[in-house]
């Protein structure tokens, strides 16, 4: 079932990344594709799942400790190692955001293909929560490590919240807490504009893979690798146990916590001063390895958490 449900996500990445190698549509028109998903289409979609959801069986009163505590842990876990890991501050800014930040992309994609409706909500709940801790974290890390910077608190909250997906994730809530939901035709409006964010998405990831110089980076590559994919998921697979959630929602928090660093990592590390090429280097060898890597994850996971 698993591998069924992650095999046509994963083919989607490598057809974009075959269309981008043949130049179809064209090189100029990839980023207005990335622009049109991020600002247009996925906002859509989580507006329409969140604003419409169930959430009287969920347990969302777990979800935010479970998820608070183990990126606060993760994080300053890779803060008190920041000398060890890398070699200077914009070094590690980019093993950072290796190892909490996440494709949205293909963390919903693969909810809704493992685990339909049902997942795809929990999915935009742990998200909604998820976006604007990581970012903020994201966002700390730049400004806290480089002395040249000073620490503006109204500047980093402008920066987390003008990202279009915590907006979405806003309104839906706020649609739905009020009962107001989506009135008239705007239902139908958003679930069609939302239903070309998974693929559109997931042929941008693959179109935006750059492997030519990943070997150079091995060391940084292993290091935020290591806390992506094996001490998050450790840490949120432990604390949704602890919490007692059910298996699918565990599984897919566990999903979220150990899949590749997104794209939007790059753009942060260009605009903050970190290390651009680092970070597409580790986006690109994280989206290969994330291949095995989730599949083995979702595998073990109902054992666990029985």
């Amino acid at each position: 079932m698993i591998a069924n449900a992650l095999g046509p996500v994963f083919l989607l990445i490598v057809v974009g990344a075959i269309l981008r190698r043949v130049d179809i549509p064209g090189e100029q028109y990839w980023p207005g594709i990335e622009r049109l998903t991020y600002f247009v289409a996925f906002p859509a979609l989580l507006i329409h799942r969140l604003a419409l959801a169930d959430f009287s069986d969920a347990r969302i009163e777990w979800y935010l400790p479970v998820i608070l505590l183990s990126l606060l842990a993760v994080s300053t876990l890779m803060w008190l190692l920041r000398n060890r890991i890398s070699d200077g501050h914009a070094d590690f800014t980019s093993i950072f955001q290796g190892g909490i930040r996440f494709n949205t992309y293909i963390g919903l994609a693969i909810a809704s293909a493992l685990f339909g409706e049902s997942g795809l909500v929990i999915a935009a709940i742990a998200l909604a929560i998820m976006i604007p801790l990581v970012n903020l974290l994201s966002v700390l890390c730049f400004t806290l490590g480089d002395p040249e910077q000073s620490l503006n608190p109204r500047q980093v909250l402008y920066n987390v919240f003008r990202n279009p997906l915590i907006v979405a994730c806003i309104i839906g809530v706020l649609l739905n807490l009020s009962r107001i939901g989506l009135p008239g035709w705007s239902a139908e409006l958003l679930a069609q504009i939302g239903a070309a964010a998974l693929p559109l998405g997931l042929l941008a990831v693959g179109a935006s893979l750059q492997l030519g110089s990943a070997g150079q980076e091995w060391r940084s590559i292993l290091y935020a690798s290591m806390f992506k994919f094996l001490i998050l998921p450790t840490t949120i697979l432990s604390l949704s146990v602890l919490a007692g959630l059910g298996q699918e929602e565990t599984a897919i928090l566990l999903l979220i916590a150990c899949l590749p660093t997104a794209s939007s990592a790059f753009i942060l590390a260009r605009q903050l001063g970190g290390n651009a090429p680092m970070m597409a280097n580790i986006i690109s060898a994280q989206s290969l390895f994330a291949f095995a890597i989730i599949p083995a994850w979702l595998w073990l996971a109902p054992a666990i958490a029985g």
